[in-house]
């Protein structure tokens, strides 16, 4: 690899500038406690690791902007500034231009120290391991825990929640040859990765992810993501996640689990906990005639509590877990907000089980509001990864500052705007590429939390959105019109 120790210390400079919002989290100790953990080394480069990350969370923050200007957009802001030629930048990229140039664009040993070439950024972010991303997030995760860690917990329980999405990618040859398309009724093949993710519903933190090919199916990516689970932790599923292979994964980690139970489960009352049969325990023995759990080790069987609850309007629903004591979470705490329904005075509260929707959230946060959908740019397997992981940690920044402003005003972190704080990130953006370090410290920072803070969101739980149903006629016109267009 190239190395240049000037330009590296002008290039670093630029580039601390571009996320100066998340500078409390993304500190040095950070970045070489993950170095450590990933064997990883800080090459004296332009492109070092610690600057990939932050071109990747730069280039997640412009998600419509190509890389050639995420490159170039804070180096410009600051050669607008008038006391730019005085400063230790404008001195440096002077005095590069006064020396003899090389004649090949790709080549790196450009005389102006400010300039990094797409070219040598496209094959640096190529060679950039996944690991020392998902370490990052994992180290990230740790240090937001010694701090927050009790916003995570519910009755001694550390609670997740965990599902899957599809993402759409760029139409590119090696993307489809790895990831693969979708296939639909309408005969359109969009090319998609397949992401399964957990995260913290408490304060929608991402904990682990995984991203893979369509051909992966959501619950062998689950089954990677289990092994990450501590004893004492609480995961909340969909109802797609029913696997006896999965669920027995999560209870040998000394994990426990809830998911919305099928109403086939073939089953043996152990015990009632109630006398109506609304709350008991039972045991569940599977089918097993191609002997896999057999193959795999596994119990013969499993007990699991059944808490059953019924929303006004809708049909019964029974939640399964294996906390198997009403003294650790009682029916109330799975299912209050159920119970409130029927009372319109009294507060709406959600029970534990419905804050697996916070993870919907997240996904449509990220998708949408913060251009993970749609957007993507790569052409190659290795960019989509790094595209992705940047994304995820900037939402993973975006929602420890978040938390943040909602400790410092006594607020709960679900109630703040995501869409008003990524705004507020977007005004004090320039603020903070200009500021010194005392100002962006000290004034810039405590400012953009009390703004975040001051965009708070109705909290509106037991409210029901149905599914737009397509019209069958318009459906069945489209396909006759293109039937006629091919003929």
């Amino acid at each position: 690899m190239f190395t240049d120790e000037h330009r590296c210390d002008v290039c670093s400079r630029i580039r601390q500038q571009d996320i100066r919002a998340f500078t409390r989290f993304l500190t040095a100790a950070v970045f070489l406690e993950t170095v450590a953990r990933t064997g990883q080394r800080i090459a004296k480069s332009p492109l070092h690791l610690i600057n990939l990350v932050y071109l990747g969370v730069a280039a997640a923050i412009h998600a419509k902007e190509s890389f050639d200007t995420v490159l170039t957009m804070t180096l410009k802001l600051l050669e607008d500034q008038q006391q730019f030629p005085q400063s230790e930048l404008g001195k440096a990229k002077k005095k590069g231009k006064s020396k003899k140039s090389h004649p090949s664009k790709q080549d790196p040993r450009q005389n102006d120290p400010t300039v990094v070439t797409e070219e040598a950024f496209a094959q640096a972010r190529q060679r950039m391991p996944l690991e020392f991303w998902i370490t990052l997030i994992i180290v990230l995760g740790e240090r937001f825990e010694a701090e927050h860690g009790a916003r995570h917990c519910f009755r001694n329980f550390r609670v997740l929640a965990m599902d899957g999405t599809r993402i759409d990618l760029p139409n590119w040859k090696e993307n489809r040859k790895h990831f693969g398309a979708a296939r639909n009724k309408t005969g359109i093949h969009n090319v998609q990765a397949r992401m399964v993710m957990m995260q913290f519903p408490f304060t929608r933190l991402p904990f682990r992810y995984e991203l893979a090919p369509l051909a992966e199916g959501e619950i062998t990516l689950a089954l990677r993501l289990v092994q990450h689970l501590r004893p004492g932790d609480l995961v909340l599923l969909d109802a797609g996640y029913w696997s006896y292979g999965l669920l027995q994964a999560i209870a040998a980690r000394g994990a426990f689990f809830a998911i919305r139970s099928s109403c086939k489960l073939v089953k043996r009352t152990v015990r009632l906990l109630e006398a109506s049969g609304k709350d008991k325990v039972i045991r569940w023995t599977p089918k097993d005639t191609r002997h896999k759990w057999r193959k795999l080790g596994l119990p013969r069987s499993i007990d699991m509590r059944i808490v059953e609850y019924r929303v006004p309007g809708f049909r019964i629903q029974r939640i399964a877990t294996n906390v198997l004591e009403p003294e650790q979470i009682s029916r109330a705490d799975w299912t209050r907000l159920t119970v409130d329904c029927a009372d319109a005075g009294r507060k709406l509260l959600p029970g534990l089980f419905h804050r697996r929707w916070e993870i919907e959230t997240s996904y449509y946060e990220l998708k949408v509001h913060q251009g993970m959908d749609r957007h993507l740019r790569g052409r190659t397997p290795a960019t989509i990864q790094y595209e992705v992981a940047g994304h995820v940690v900037l939402y993973l920044l975006t929602r420890s500052l978040m938390v943040e402003a909602a400790a410092k005003h006594g607020l709960d972190p679900l109630r703040l705007s995501f869409i008003e704080a990524q705004r507020e990130l977007e005004v004090i953006r320039a603020s903070l590429v200009l500021a010194s370090v005392f100002w962006a410290t000290h004034i810039l920072i405590p400012r953009l939390l009390d703004r975040i803070a001051q965009h708070e969101v109705v909290s509106r739980p037991g409210r029901h959105y149905p599914r737009k149903k397509k019209n069958r006629r318009s459906t069945k016109r489209t396909k006759s019109s293109k039937l006629k267009t091919k003929a």
